[in-house]
């Protein structure tokens, strides 16, 4: 499974299919249609589409992709935004919806999309966002080795669901402008702002021996293991026992390879990359204290001077665990992205 957002003129995004955001009509109009027309080839390119005809709002339909660096262009006719009462939600995702299917039986493995319908169409960046994002999570569960790429143009206009990270910013303020303030104060002798003063819940304490030990799986209890002795590959399993999560749900959510969690599940003193601690942590849906506690068995900590980590508490604390949401919340914030295998 792989996915990623980036910024980018989508005609110089290398994939096996290029999505544009199409006029209905045999023609091409402005913006990312147009770019798309002038990098693939005018002439050509009209006239692959001319011969497809009119495309209802909601379709797609394919040509080949010419100059550009792909072998298809499918073209999908996004909703002009009125009122969001006249099913302009339910158009985007069958947009959505219907590009990767057909680029599923055009048996592409990889496919670059625009923000559909954000410009000239007026459909309200954040739902938008919001339903791509859920577009591509639900179906990389049904076809995991589709590598899909969101290519935004301008990083300004990428704006993030109000519902899910409406008070993102104040919580990196109070979590991360507060606390690398209260760094330079210290340096320079001043008089400092610690955690204490951060208005936040207090942190509950990492999970304990009492606690982990017992209830550890069979193998793991003769001889019990002392819980410092417990590694990042015997915790991770005894929490996929416990949830009864199948592997191969387990692995697609936390964005791994089958080959990659083969690796993880057969030795127990397997070494993570922090990223991908931190991606297992979230597909188990795991709580503040026992993420910590899950990356401190693979040698990471969590730092309050960077924003990176900031953003990750505040998605744990939100309980947002979708690596689509998570990513948009970092590249909304300039972070990079948490990587997928």
């Amino acid at each position: 499974m792989s996915f990623q957002i980036i910024r980018n003129d989508i005609t110089k995004v290398k994939a096996d299919v290029i999505v544009n955001s199409a006029n209905p009509d045999p023609t091409y109009g402005s913006g990312t249609d147009a770019a798309i027309y002038h990098a693939a080839g005018e002439k050509e390119l009209l006239e692959a589409r001319k011969a497809i005809g009119p495309i209802a709002p909601g379709q797609s339909r394919y040509t080949p992709a010419f100059h550009l660096q792909a072998k298809y262009i499918i073209h999908t006719v996004g909703p002009y935004w009125t009122d969001g009462d006249h099913g302009e939600a339910d158009q985007l995702r069958n947009c959505y919806r219907n590009s990767l299917t057909l680029a599923r039986d055009l048996h592409a493995k990889s496919i670059a999309f625009p923000l559909i319908s954000t410009g000239n169409y007026g459909f309200p960046k954040d739902l938008a966002l919001q339903i791509a994002l859920e577009s591509f999570s639900s179906y990389l569960f049904t076809d995991p080795d589709l590598k899909i790429t969101l290519v935004v143009f301008d990083q300004n206009s990428f704006v993030l669901s109000g519902n899910v990270f409406g008070d993102l910013d104040a919580f990196i303020d109070e979590n991360y402008v507060g606390e690398v303030r209260a760094q330079q104060e210290s340096l320079a002798g001043g008089p400092g702002r610690g955690r204490h003063n951060l208005n936040l819940p207090p942190r509950e304490k990492t999970l304990s021996s009492d606690v982990m030990c017992p209830s550890l799986a069979p193998e793991l209890q003769e001889p019990e293991i002392p819980d410092d002795e417990v590694t990042f590959q015997q915790a991770l399993l005894h929490k996929l026992d416990e949830q009864g999560l199948k592997d191969s749900d387990f692995y697609h959510a936390a964005g791994l390879t089958k080959q990659v969690f083969s690796k993880l599940r057969s030795n127990k003193d397997y070494q993570p990359s922090r990223n991908t601690a931190i991606a297992c942590a979230l597909a188990l849906h795991l709580d503040l204290p026992e993420t910590e506690d899950l990356l401190r068995r693979a040698g990471y900590a969590f730092s309050p001077t960077s924003l990176f980590d900031v953003i990750i508490e505040y998605c744990i604390r939100r309980k947002v665990y979708s690596l689509y949401d998570v990513n948009a919340a970092l590249y909304g914030r300039g972070e990079k992205q948490l990587k997928q295998n």
